[in-house]
Order: structure tokens, then C-alpha cells, then sequence
């Protein structure tokens, strides 16, 4: 009787034990008798799986995955280290990639990139033109021009001057400045009509050449011409640095000015040959630079940024509710399974444990049992 008791005992304990295993999981769904949920159905997890996804995304945020222990990883040097050696590998290929400019910013759904350049050029061109020269179309071209370009004018002038008559002296004193020379006098005599035959009966055109062309150097040459046209010049440039600016922008054309300055700066613009060159070559220069002095600094910049900011970034992430979410959405039969695989050899144990426990309280039983009988 006693050792019956004691083998009854101990199935009891180890079925009972393998019982509130298995129930930790199963069943998966509640089960159902005449309209009446069965008792403990579905099992503990499937059923307290809500409430569990909400306490580990809670442990996780406050215990696990705190903004501490991802600021002390961030600073560990051996994750510095790491993530420079993967950073500079990274540049590393894209700096040696034989994709031209204009093929990157393709990749990125940029395209048509040389015609989009250029019109971002010529609009900044036309934007900053309307800036400048609107605030200064009320003022004078010598209020708007710089003291510096204007004193610098103002001493030229007698260079110009010089430049001029210069020039004058050597085409009058050039074949075809003599060529010119006798055309005009040609047409003044043809102007004077009768009296104009008149002179050319009695001297001819070498003649008249011989006598108005050295006495043209002379002109040309005198001190006096010089200072005449310095002269000339310099009043006509007080006059022009009177003129309102709208004025100077009236006279040349506010469309042919930004044409102008459109050209002239696109065209000085080497964007063309930055778009079509690869990657490789326009970056040659700097590769090195890039590799070991920026990499290192955008890291660490980057650390810094994300140290700075780890609270806020982990509140916007919302990772309890990510955890929450996953828990939520991890089948119950792949956590068994896992569960399982880890910890059978205990579950087992606690089983036997359960039929040992059992059978030593059957034997106990039947002592009593067999004392008193």
C-alpha cells in the first residue's frame, strides 16, 4: 500500500508540475463549454500577453535600454574606434567611385542637373541684381560707386587722355590713317561745291596731305591737346557720376544688364566640368584630408550630437512602444518553442522534481495510513 501510494503520489506531482508548464502556454485560445469560458483557458502567457508586452516595454526603457547606457557605449572608445574604421571605409569606396557629380544626385532623384544649376545661377544673378540696384535706383551713379573705384577713376583720366591721342597718333601716322586723311579731305573740297573745284585746280591732294598732316601730329601731339581732352573728359564724367542710377539702367538696358551679368558669371562658372567629373577625380585632392581629419571629427561630432539630444531622441522613438508592439505581434508558439529550447533541462527537473516531491508525500501518506489502521 505504501509503495502504491508512493508511485500514485509521484504521478500526481510530475503530471501536475508538466501540467502548469504546458499551461504557461497553452491553449492559445480561450475554449468554450455550453456558452462558459473553461477555467484558466487560453494559458497564462496568451492570456496576460498584453499586460506582458506593457511591463517588458517599460523594463526595457527603464532598466535595459536607458539613454545612460546607450551615452556610456557612444564614449567607449573601442565604439569610437569602430565606427570611424566603418566611417572611413565607407568614404573610402564612395570616394573612389568613378560616378560623375551629376550621376550621385541622380540616384537621389535629381535630374537634369546641369540645366538646373544654371537656372538657380541666373535666378540668384536676377534676385541679387534686384537688390542691389533697387535700393540704389534713386541715388546717383557717384553716391552708389564706391569712394574707392571713383578716386581711382578720377586719377585716370589723364591716362585716358594720353591713351587716346596715342592711339590718334599712331592710326593717322599709319597708311591707313594717311588713307583716312585724304578721304575727309576729299569730302570737305566735294562739300564746298564750286569753290572746292576751285581749290583742287590749284593744289592737288598730296599737297594738301603734305601741309594738314604735320600740322595734325603737331595738334595731336601739343601738351595743350592733352589737357584739353583731360579736360573735356573730366566734365563729362562729373556729369555721368550725376546721373541718377535708374538712369544708367534706362540707357543700357535692364535686361541687356542681367543678359550680361548672366553670361559673363555662368560662364566663369566651372560647374559644367565639376558635374561631369567623377567623384574620384574631383575629390583626389582631399581624399586624404577627408579620410583622416574629417571622418574622425564628423564622428565625434556626431556622438556629441546624439549624446546631447539621446533623451529626446529615445522619447520621440517611443521604444516602449516598439517593444510593446513586437511582444504584441511575437507568435506564442515561436516564444514556446524559444522558451523551450532554453530552459527544457530545467523544466524537466522541476517535473521530476514535482513526481519526487509526489512520491515522497504519497509514502508519507501511506505510513500514516498503515500507523493508524
Amino acid at each position: 500500500m505504501i509503495f502504491i501510494m508512493g508511485i500514485i503520489g509521484a504521478l500526481i506531482g510530475g503530471v501536475t508540475n508538466h501540467l502548469a508548464i504546458k499551461m504557461l502556454f497553452r491553449p492559445l485560445q480561450p475554449i468554450y463549454f455550453l456558452g462558459k469560458r473553461l477555467p484558466f483557458t487560453p494559458g497564462l502567457i496568451p492570456r496576460r500577453r498584453k499586460d506582458l508586452a506593457i511591463s517588458l516595454g517599460r523594463t526595457v526603457v527603464d532598466h535595459l535600454l536607458t539613454a545612460e547606457g546607450i551615452r556610456k557605449k557612444l564614449h567607449e572608445p573601442a565604439f569610437v574606434n569602430e565606427m570611424e574604421l566603418w566611417a572611413k571605409s565607407e568614404a573610402g569606396k564612395f570616394l573612389e567611385s568613378e560616378k560623375t557629380v551629376s550621376q550621385v544626385l541622380e540616384q537621389f532623384g535629381i535630374t537634369d542637373v546641369e540645366n538646373k544649376v544654371k537656372e538657380k545661377i541666373e535666378t540668384f544673378i536676377e534676385e541679387k541684381y534686384e537688390e542691389l540696384i533697387g535700393q540704389a535706383r534713386s541715388k546717383t551713379l557717384g553716391e552708389t560707386l564706391p569712394k574707392e573705384l571713383l578716386e581711382k577713376i578720377d586719377s585716370q583720366i589723364p591716362q585716358f587722355s594720353a591713351y587716346i591721342l596715342k592711339k590718334g597718333i599712331d592710326y593717322f601716322e599709319s597708311d591707313e590713317g594717311r588713307n583716312r586723311l585724304r578721304t575727309m579731305i576729299q569730302d570737305f573740297l566735294d562739300n564746298l561745291g564750286s569753290l572746292g573745284s576751285m581749290v583742287q585746280m590749284f593744289i592737288s591732294y598730296d599737297s594738301l596731305i603734305n601741309m594738314i598732316h604735320p600740322e595734325l601730329m603737331k595738334f595731336l601731339k601739343h601738351k595743350g591737346t592733352e589737357n584739353l581732352l583731360t579736360q573735356l573728359i573730366d566734365n563729362e564724367w562729373k556729369k555721368v557720376k550725376d546721373w541718377p542710377v535708374s538712369k544708367v539702367e534706362e540707357k543700357i538696358g535692364r535686361e541687356n544688364l542681367i543678359a550680361f551679368l548672366k553670361k559673363n558669371i555662368t560662364d566663369q562658372l566651372p560647374y559644367k566640368k565639376w558635374l561631369s567629373a567623377s567623384i574620384k577625380d574631383l575629390t583626389a585632392p582631399f581624399k586624404d584630408k577627408i579620410v583622416e581629419t574629417w571622418i574622425p571629427k564628423s564622428v565625434k561630432m556626431m556622438v556629441d550630437f546624439i549624446d546631447d539630444r539621446i533623451e529626446d531622441m529615445m522619447e520621440k522613438l517611443h521604444v516602449s512602444e516598439i517593444v510593446r508592439k513586437q511582444v504584441e505581434a511575437f507568435p506564442v508558439e515561436r516564444l514556446e518553442v524559444i522558451v523551450l529550447s532554453i530552459s527544457r533541462r530545467e523544466f524537466k527537473m522541476i517535473t521530476y522534481l514535482g513526481a519526487l516531491l509526489g512520491g515522497l508525500i504519497g509514502i508519507v501518506q501511506g505510513l500514516i495510513v498503515f500507523i493508524i489502521g
